[in-house]
């Protein structure tokens, strides 16, 4: 997972930030959101709902896998917008 994770990073498929993450949800932008573990509970609870109500899969990871995998640090969550990576990461199933 963290090598599709960080191809599309590179590829520029991924979108980091509650806010930004959270509103191209709303404009069905967004295939799968990414959570960190160590997010606060309001964020988590935002961004699910969000997920939820819109029915785009969220996967949480532990905070250090995630930003690793992306190359960043202290990104709580992030959104792949391209059907084809969340495919891949889907079908991986959140296991390493």
């Amino acid at each position: 997972m963290t090598g599709t994770l960080g191809l599309a990073m590179r590829a520029r498929k991924l979108i980091l930030g509650t806010e930004i993450v959270s509103n191209s949800i709303a404009k069905g932008e967004v295939k799968l959101v990414l959570v960190s573990g160590s997010a606060s509970n309001n964020t988590k609870k935002l961004v699910a709902n969000k997920s939820k109500h819109y029915d785009v899969p969220l996967i949480e990871l532990d905070d250090l896998i995630l930003n690793q995998a992306i190359g960043k640090v202290n990104i709580k969550v992030v959104g792949v917008i391209d059907s084809g990576f969340a495919k891949s990461l889907l079908s991986k199933g959140g296991m390493l």
